[in-house]
Parts: C-alpha cells; sequence; structure tokens
C-alpha cells in the first residue's frame, strides 16, 4: 500500500502507513516451495513447522484453529517478540520528548532568531530565507536527534536480529535521507510560511489545506523519486509469482502489466509489499524477502491484501480523514500558538504567527496534538488493514497462507495483546486478531 503513515510522520518531521500486510519473516513455517529458501533468516525467530496434513486436520472452529497457531510459537520467541514492541511504546514517547526538546533548545538564547536574521541576508526574499532556515531545521534536527537514532534504528535492530546492514552502509543511508529531509523541509516550510502569511486570521485553515496537498504530493513523489535511492526496484524474475499476482490484479481492475521486486535484504530480515500509486497509476512491489522465505501461498495472500487496499481507495480514504485529523491540529496549534506567542514570543525574539523563527514553537505544538491523536490515528488505519485483511481472504483463498504471514509478524508486533493495548499502539491488527479472520474465514467457507 501506500505509506500514508510515513508521508504523515515526514510532514511533520518538515515541521519540527501504511505498513504493509506481512513482515519479518524467518525460517517458513510451511514447508517450503520451490519459491522459499531459509538464507538470511533470524536466527532468534524460528515458528514450529508443521505439513499440510496437520492444516488439513485442524479443528473446524475458528477459535480452535486459532489458538492450534498461535501454539506453534516457542514461549522464547514470544517473550522476545513481547519485548520489542513494547519497547517501541517507550521509544514513542523519549521520541516525542526529543522533539519538545529540540525546540526548547533552538528556541533558547535567541538562536532560533539569530538563525532566521542569517536566513534573511543569505536568502533576502522571503520564501528563499524561509526554505534556508526549513534546511537548517532539518539539518539541526537530525544532529540533536541521532544518539536516539543510533540506538532505535541500529543497535536495537541489530540486537533483535532484523537488521542486515553493517554501521557504514547503514549511516550512509542515513545520510542520504538527510539530504531529501533538507530537500523536502526547505520546499515545506518555504510554502507553509508564504501560505500563512498571505492567510492572515485564517491561517490555521489554509495551514491544515497546505499540509493535506504536501502529505499529497509526498504519496505521489515518494515512490517513484525517493524510494530507489535506498533500493533497486526491477521486474520480478519469478514467472509463477508474477502471473499469481497479475491475474489477482486484473480481476479486480488494478491497471498493472508488470510485478517489481525490490532488494530489501540490504537493510533488514522483514518481509513486505505495496500497491504504490495514487491519480490513476499503481505499481505492485515486492520485497525480496518476502520471495525468498515464503510460500505461493503466503505471497497470494499479502498481494491480494495490498490489492485491496488500491481496489477499495484506501488511500484516498486516508487523505480525507487525516484532513480532518490535520484541521483539528491546526485549530490547536493555533490557539495554542497564540497564547505562547503573546507570553513569550518577544522574549525568544518571534515576530508573530508568520515569523518562520517559531518553527519550533510551532512544531512543539503540532507534535503535541499528534502525540495524543495517535490513538485515533492508529484506529483509523488498523480499521482499514482490517478491511484489507478480508478483502484479499476473498480474493486470493488462502485463510492458511494469510495465517503463515500473520505468525510471521511475531518477529517484531506482539502477537496477543489486551483490548486497550491493541487499541492505543498498534496500528495493524494483532497476529490473534488475523489469524481468528483467516479461521474464521475458513470455517464460514468450509474450505479444508
Amino acid at each position: 500500500m501506500i505509506n500514508i503513515r510515513l508521508g504523515l510522520a515526514l510532514l511533520l518531521a518538515l515541521f519540527m502507513s501504511w505498513a504493509v500486510a506481512a513482515e519479518s519473516p524467518a525460517q517458513p513455517a510451511t514447508a517450503p516451495s520451490k519459491l522459499a529458501t531459509a538464507s538470511g533468516s533470524n536466527p532468534q525467530f524460528h515458528i514450529r513447522p508443521v505439513d499440510d496434513a496437520w492444516r488439513t486436520n485442524l479443528p473446524r472452529n475458528a477459535d480452535a484453529a486459532t489458538k492450534a497457531y498461535l501454539d506453534r510459537l516457542p514461549p522464547d520467541v514470544v517473550a522476545r517478540s513481547n519485548a520489542y514492541f513494547e519497547g517501541g511504546y517507550w521509544l514513542q514517547l523519549w521520541n516525542f520528548l526529543l522533539g519538545l526538546v529540540i525546540s526548547m533548545v533552538l528556541l533558547g538564547k535567541h538562536r532560533s532568531a539569530r538563525v532566521r536574521d542569517w536566513a534573511q541576508r543569505v536568502g533576502r526574499k522571503a520564501i528563499f530565507r524561509d526554505a534556508i532556515y526549513g534546511g537548517f531545521f532539518a539539518v539541526a534536527s537530525w544532529l540533536l536527534s541521532l544518539p536516539l537514532t543510533l540506538y532505535q534504528g541500529y543497535f536495537r535492530e541489530h540486537a533483535y536480529g532484523m537488521a542486515t546492514q553493517t554501521f557504514g552502509p547503514w549511516f550512509g543511508e542515513q545520510l542520504i535521507g538527510l539530504l531529501v529531509s533538507i530537500v523536502i523541509t526547505a520546499f515545506a516550510v518555504g510554502s507553509l510560511y508564504a501560505v500563512i502569511r498571505r492567510a492572515g486570521e485564517r491561517w490555521w485553515l489554509w495551514g491544515a489545506v497546505t499540509s493535506v496537498g504536501l502529505l499529497t504530493l509526498m504519496l505521489l513523489i515518494a515512490p517513484v523519486w525517493i524510494d530507489p535511492l535506498f533500493n533497486t526496484y526491477k521486474p520480478i524474475e519469478n514467472a509463477e509469482v508474477r502471473s499469481a499476482v497479475l491475474a489477482m490484479a486484473h480481476a479486480d481492475g488494478v491497471p498493472v502489466d508488470n510485478v517489481y521486486e525490490f532488494d530489501a535484504s540490504r537493510q533488514t530480515t522483514r518481509v513486505s509489499a505495496n500497491v504504490s500509486g495514487i491519480f490513476g497509476s499503481a505499481a505492485v512491489r515486492l520485497n525480496d524477502n518476502l520471495l525468498r522465505r515464503t510460500s505461493l501461498p503466503e505471497i497470494r495472500g499479502v498481494m491480494a491484501h495490498e490489492l485491496g487496499h488500491y481496489v477499495m481507495n484506501h488511500v484516498y480514504k486516508m487523505i480525507a480523514e487525516f484532513a480532518l485529523i490535520l484541521l483539528a491540529a491546526f485549530v490547536f496549534t493555533k490557539w495554542l500558538m497564540d497564547r505562547l506567542l503573546k507570553r513569550h514570543g518577544v522574549r525568544l525574539g518571534l515576530q508573530g504567527i508568520g515569523d518562520v523563527a517559531n518553527l519550533p514553537m510551532f512544531a512543539a505544538v503540532l507534535s503535541i496534538f499528534l502525540f495524543f491523536a495517535t490513538p485515533i490515528t492508529n484506529t483509523l488505519i488498523r480499521v482499514q488493514e482490517i478491511e484489507a485483511d478480508r478483502f484479499g481472504l476473498n480474493l486470493a483463498r488462502e485463510p492458511h497462507g494469510e495465517a503463515e504471514v500473520d505468525l510471521k509478524l511475531t518477529e517484531y508486533r506482539k502477537p496477543d495483546p489486551g483490548p486497550m493495548e491493541e487499541f492505543l499502539f498498534f496500528d495493524h491488527p494483532s497476529t490473534r486478531f488475523r489469524i481468528h479472520d483467516a479461521m474464521r474465514w475458513r470455517e464460514a467457507m468450509g474450505t479444508p
């Protein structure tokens, strides 16, 4: 699917999915087909293997069948998964708090105001000044958050066996990401503050509209211009997979004539896939981990899910839903910014809402709203994931393929959370929920 969650995260980063249906495989839990190999899997992750006879003899009852699937997860695997995922709860908090600290550091001692003045001398025109400030902001935020990025993105992923890069290539990609961020942030900040100054008292409304436009632009250009900076995309060589995926796509009117693979194994052990494209374009893409470490029924289950996102126009619905969230965020931001600027603006050297030097304060206020709105955004995404799962089951008719892939999610996602935990922290359904959906479909359809 198009990664709208990443787009929103990038948008927030500029001012300071959708994840895939299946990720993080290890040794195939099914008997490997000629599509699957065990090379490169995470040695810390394993699932008790079974054969077709086991699946045929599963209880017909969905609850019992779900339990049988989950019982294949060894206790050490579940414990490691729980530790990894629950650690992510704290990381969300630390990233949020770090963002606030970065904003305070940049605002303190007139630092932001001095950078604005320097940018004015260099850029002269307001839009160029603001763009230069945006580039500075991207660099400063990147540098100040680098220690947490190193821990979260490199050391922690290696500790759990999910990263495949050595430090040099990993850090090289971080630098590429920084360059991309500088360009995008410069453009976004220049555009946003130009709109804010022109809109006057209604800056919050037109700021929200501009942000939705920037988010849509990100979704349009990322698959074409940004993704290829990190991975190589090429037509898939496996004719069996290509035919199976295109058959499902054409059956549902998805306008594609090829399937592409990309070399995600350079960075991670996780599997992924997506159907990217908006405004009449579409591209079906699978990563090489999915091709190497899963069976054809699993691939069909994953890709039917991804095609479901496209067929059900989830990206457009999500843009509309996030537009309402961003509108509420800007209303909140206006309310709090008016008070903060009135109380602290002069002391910090800020000159009103249209002054780009207030960007750190603006970003902090916006991030406060979005942080506490996380359960809402998670729920919006999770509901669409459930819809795509059910679409995929009806299209691929692979309940066991779906369940096998769902088990592999346990490598990095807690398999059996409580209801409140799932509401607060899960942007995808849990493993138990997804397997139960697949087994309920199997029970209702009377398939083996």
